[in-house]
């Protein structure tokens, strides 16, 4: 892609995303994520009326009267998205590849979030981080956070969701509002879900394409795995070889559906053939309040 191509897919990308987050997602974003960067501001005297579970037990001792902490939302959050970049991202058979998708979600998030004076940081990762962009703010800033969802060759091909948990801890002290784009085609991250949402607001937003769940009637094909460079010969046409494939696909959604459940982490489901807004729009109201 040279840089006249760059420019304008940068600019269409923008277009298209900051008007949905201006006049859809932007306000949802807000209503779901206000009150729970609730940052300690003081303590005082308990007043009949104050909820006892605001009680702080070890100035009420010290007093000998009972003392509650006062919190304040935080005028300002950091938005952390963790976007896959491996090689099974680059899979599509509709309109468009699950990287678009994660660049165009990744996107309409972004804008939401500067819209609401918040600060974005983005955490690549494939088997390992590839890149980290700190967070900051400004319409500059995100159009360098697409030019990279655009641009950047990755060095791995696999997928390890751990690792990018374990920077984000590294690198992200205070807590933030963590969403992480993925197809979630890996192992052990489960353990790794509980610990990021016991520190983090975080959402697991799960990438697919329909040819991931029905195999389409093409005969005797040759079969890749993009990220072990497997190939295999299937009979795509075989109703063992479309049920073999969907039962590996579904097995895998449950696996990632039940760490989400487990771990107490939000999760929105998107496929390459479908609407995202929608989606998106459902899961933020579901968490209002």
């Amino acid at each position: 892609m040279d840089t006249t191509e760059l420019i304008q897919r940068v600019r269409r990308i923008e277009i298209k995303t900051r008007r949905l987050s201006s006049n859809v997602l932007s306000g949802e974003y807000h209503s779901s994520f206000k009150g729970r960067g609730m940052a300690f501001s003081e303590v005082r005297q308990y007043q009949i009326g104050d909820d006892i579970r605001s009680i702080d037990w070890n100035v009420t001792a010290r007093k000998r009267e009972p003392f509650i902490k006062v919190f304040e939302e935080e005028r300002e959050r950091t938005l952390m998205l963790l976007v896959d970049v491996s090689a099974s991202e680059s899979f599509g058979t509709t309109v468009q590849r699950k990287s678009d998708l994660a660049t165009e979600v990744a996107a309409s998030l972004a804008f939401s979030a500067i819209q609401n004076n918040d600060m974005v940081g983005v955490i690549f990762f494939t088997d390992r981080v590839e890149k980290f962009i700190p967070p900051r703010k400004g319409r500059q800033h995100i159009l360098t956070i697409i030019r990279e969802l655009i641009e950047l060759k990755p060095e791995g091909k696999g997928t390890n969701i751990a690792a990018a948990l374990e920077f984000l801890s590294g690198i992200q002290k205070k807590r933030a509002i963590a969403m992480i784009l993925s197809d979630f085609e890996d192992n052990n991250y489960e353990h790794s879900f509980k610990i990021a949402a016991r520190r983090h607001d975080l959402t697991a937003i799960h990438l697919s394409d329909p040819a991931e769940w029905d195999l389409p009637s093409l005969g005797m094909i040759p079969l890749r795995n993009p990220e072990s460079g497997e190939v295999e010969w299937t009979n795509t046409s075989s109703r063992k070889a479309k049920k073999y494939h969907r039962d590996r696909r579904e097995l895998s959604f449950r696996r990632f559906t039940q760490a989400c459940t487990q771990a107490g982490v939000g999760k929105v489901v998107l496929r390459t053939d479908q609407d995202y807004v929608k989606p998106l729009i459902t899961y933020f109201r579901s968490t209002h309040g």
